[in-house]
């Protein structure tokens, strides 16, 4: 039942901000580029839900767009995270102990030993910043993280019954990473995905709270807490909802995952039974 709560509760919250932010395509209760001054720090109301910025701008539009970004490059960064290091973790694994094996794993350690943040200072420095480059360095990060996971699942696949009986019949590791250890590695994927996921949320938001994300007029929740750290003081709401917006989406990526390792692991889904 706890199995079924946390899917059901990250699912809605994911759920939620999804749609705030197909929404935002079609609809805003107000422009997001509208400047109005004179309405400028005023508390949530009738007519601006979470109130107004230091530029009288509708906050409550602002968190729709944002969660349009936030979303937008965390889905882009993970799928070349996927497309790219799992491929990786096959190769290595397929030969375990050998020069290629040893290859991808120095290379995983090497980009490893960059953070996000910095692997975006980098790019921006070449290309400057934007909503791209936090894709490319987040992209980047994960890299490794689907390399490493996909070796280690799949070395424990290679000695099993019906991998040896592939390789007796002829095939080769390329076909049997493909046909035989991918679909058994597949549910450990999706899940760390929704984990990672969250974890592109929270990285996006931090390379626009230092300026090297989204860059204005494009509201992004990161940038938002940046302008608003001075202002705290005065108008708190400004920093409050784009936050609860983070921890919200966060949140429920992680309960969704949660919910889905528990859902699609045997192992669990017996011991509950």
């Amino acid at each position: 039942m706890m199995r079924r709560a946390n899917l059901l509760a990250g699912a809605l919250l994911s759920g939620l901000f999804v749609l705030a932010a197909l929404a935002s395509f079609l609809w805003t209760p107000h422009d997001v580029t509208q400047i109005a001054v004179p309405m400028k720090l005023r508390p949530p109301s009738a007519e601006h839900w979470f109130g107004t910025d230091q530029l009288g701008r509708d906050i409550f539009s602002m968190v729709m767009v944002g969660a349009r970004i936030s979303i937008a490059v965390a889905i882009v960064a993970v799928g070349l995270g996927m497309i790219a290091g799992v491929p990786l973790g096959l190769a290595a694994a397929a030969r375990r102990g050998g020069w290629l094996d040893e290859l991808i794993m120095r290379g995983n350690d090497l980009v490893f030993a960059f953070p996000a943040i910095l692997v975006a200072i980098l790019i921006t420095a070449v290309f400057g910043p934007g909503a791209v480059n936090a894709i490319l360095a987040i992209g980047i990060f994960n890299i490794p993280v689907f390399a490493r996971l996909t070796r280690g699942a799949a070395l424990g696949l290679w000695t099993r019954e019906f991998c040896m009986a592939a390789r007796v019949a002829g095939k080769g590791a390329a076909r049997i990473s493909v046909e035989h250890i991918l679909p058994n590695i597949a549910s450990l994927l999706i899940v760390q995905g929704t984990i990672q996921f969250s974890l592109g949320i929270l990285a996006e938001a931090g390379l626009a709270y230092v300026g090297l994300g989204a860059q204005p007029p494009t509201p992004s929740w990161g940038r938002m807490l940046a302008e608003a750290q001075t202002l705290t003081a005065i108008a708190p709401h400004i920093a409050i909802f784009p936050g609860l917006a983070i921890v919200a989406m966060v949140l429920g990526l992680n309960l969704l995952g949660d919910g889905l390792r528990d859902l699609l692991d045997p192992r669990l889904s017996r011991v509950a039974a």
